[in-house]
């Protein structure tokens, strides 16, 4: 267990079936904090955003673990306009990880919320909560198994730059 636990705040855009809703679930079981308004996020966390010109990677840690992890929950038909919207915080894409839930099952980077903010545990090295958020779903063990060669070689990385070059080896 991490000396300090990971703040992490989504801000949900209810775009999406409450009953399939990842955010909603880990909401429930106490594991996020939900937000409804973008202003509400942490001004200086970790957003991941796909369109981030910069790649997450461990150089990310420390942030993290001062002001928190947000995520935005919304439709992946939405998401170009969602990510329009200025986000406080620091804007971090994930890197090249496949999904494993039901919706999106093996297609490379379309991850839910959940399998999102776990990578980004995982890649900075706080795997036991990226576990306690992924166990709350049956198909949850299917993401770190399907991804975890790609999360450990990020995890190894020194910063943005290498993990963009580790990618590279993955997608070709």
């Amino acid at each position: 267990m991490p000396d300090k636990a990971i703040k992490i705040c989504v801000y949900h855009a209810k775009q999406c079936d409450p009953k399939k809703c990842t955010t909603l679930k880990l909401k429930r079981h106490g594991l996020v904090r939900v937000v409804y308004q973008v202003r509400l996020l942490p001004s200086r966390a970790v957003v991941l955003n796909p369109f981030s010109e910069r790649a997450f990677s461990p150089a990310d840690r420390q942030r993290m673990e001062k002001n928190g992890l947000a995520a935005i929950d919304c439709s992946w038909v939405y998401t170009e306009d969602m990510f329009e919207i200025p986000f406080r915080g620091v804007a971090r894409c994930l890197p090249y990880l496949v999904a494993a839930n039901p919706v999106n099952y093996g297609v490379p980077t379309k991850l839910s919320t959940v399998e999102a903010l776990a990578a980004a545990l995982y890649i900075v090295g706080f795997n036991e909560e990226a576990e306690r958020l992924l166990s709350i779903f049956k198909w949850g063990h299917t993401f770190a198994e399907l991804n975890r060669e790609l999360l450990e070689t990020y995890a190894k990385a020194k910063n943005s730059t290498e993990v963009v070059e580790m990618q590279k080896t993955f997608i070709s």
